[in-house]
């Protein structure tokens, strides 16, 4: 099973993003679980220059996605998305190490 799968719109996307603030050759998309949320944990997004030597790297369709050993354990079998819809627009992560989540989709627990 691999860590995180990332679809080609989220690709696409974190792409596009970087490319917009300069920083495509230079940084990845870290993504991090932390405690925080009304169901205990929640993600957080954003890009990053570092790499740890516990950190996890993972290239897709020409974009680095970064993950710490220990949000690693929370994200295994990950899919992260990118959806564009007139109800939603925004990555959103499916993650089947959450045994529940809020309503808004910020938080899981596991």
């Amino acid at each position: 099973m691999a860590l995180i799968t990332v679809t080609h719109p989220a690709a696409e996307r974190i792409h596009e993003l970087l490319e917009k603030e300069g920083k495509l050759a230079t940084h990845g998309l870290r993504m991090k679980v932390i405690g925080g949320g009304c169901s205990g944990l929640r993600y957080e997004l954003a890009f990053d220059d570092q790499i740890a030597e516990a950190d996890t790297e993972v290239a897709v369709d020409g974009v680095r996605l970064i993950v710490d050993d220990k949000s690693a354990l929370y994200l295994i079998g990950t899919t992260l998305d990118f959806v564009d819809t007139l109800q939603e627009s925004g990555f959103k992560m499916e993650n089947p190490n959450a045994s529940s989540t809020c309503g808004c989709g910020e938080s899981f627990g596991a």
